[in-house]
């Protein structure tokens, strides 16, 4: 895929937290229904690419320059990942990505094409699309 030909479709945040900042977490989600985002589900433990509990939230390119600057001044010291949805999950995940907070280490071995029967039951084991792209 050439730069040149990149589109961003969609964004991606995901929120970061472990048990003892749930709440914190919660507080988060409950200021960000104030925009035009799709919450997905709590995950409780690392799941597919994330090294820690989490939750995804989708969001359409217009509502970037709303939802980003939001999360840095309200993160509640949660570490947050941001990155557009271009169709390459693994150069979305790392190279297209930004981070507020520290930087977590993804396993992006999971986002790595494989074959079709493979990248389904990853879907069902995740209960969401994410990791499709």
């Amino acid at each position: 895929m050439k730069a040149d030909t990149i589109e961003i479709v969609g964004f991606h945040a995901h929120i970061y937290f472990d048990t003892d900042r749930r709440d914190a977490a919660a507080r988060v989600r409950e200021g960000l229904a104030q925009f035009e985002v799709q919450l997905g589900r709590w995950h409780d433990k690392p799941i597919g690419p994330h090294p820690q509990g989490m939750y995804q939230v989708a969001f359409s390119p217009p509502q970037f320059g709303k939802v980003v600057p939001w999360l840095m001044l309200h993160r509640e010291g949660l570490n947050i990942l941001v990155h557009p949805e271009t169709g390459d999950d693994v150069a979305d995940h790392t190279l297209h990505s930004l981070w507020l907070g520290e930087k977590l280490e993804l396993n992006v071995e999971v986002l790595r094409p494989r074959t079709t029967s493979v990248r389904f039951y990853i879907i069902a084991q995740c209960g969401e699309w994410m990791f499709l792209g």
